[in-house]
């Protein structure tokens, strides 16, 4: 054993490098994994910021909403980029249309 022996594995040295052929079988596993990946992370995704950009197009004056950090809340004024919502009687508060996580059935807020 030498020097060169530590650098460089014997089976290498001698030719007995992996087998050639190998090209088409080493894409395979990739590409089942970028498949994998799109179908179970990214449509789903995809199809959620669909709903949710649809469901702020459809947000009408007088609607019941639940926004991100738990506020729940009426619609009383709509603007481009903020939405001002009731959450107490004489209490309106101005958020951004992306913080609207859900709308809820009407008549929620008078029954809790």
């Amino acid at each position: 054993m030498n020097l060169l022996d530590l650098l460089i594995a014997p089976a290498y040295a001698q030719g007995a490098a992996p087998q050639a052929g190998g090209g088409l079988t080493t894409l395979v596993l990739p590409l089942v994994l970028i498949a994998v990946m799109y179908f179970l992370i990214f449509r789903p995704q995809m199809k959620r910021a669909k709903e949710h950009k649809g469901m702020l197009e459809k947000l009408s004056k007088g609607d019941e909403v639940l926004t991100n950090g738990g506020i729940a809340g009426t619609v009383t004024n709509i603007g481009e980029n903020f939405i001002t919502v009731e959450i107490a009687p004489n209490v309106a508060v101005r958020i951004q249309r992306g913080a609207i996580s859900n709308v809820l059935p009407k008549g929620t807020l008078k029954s809790a």
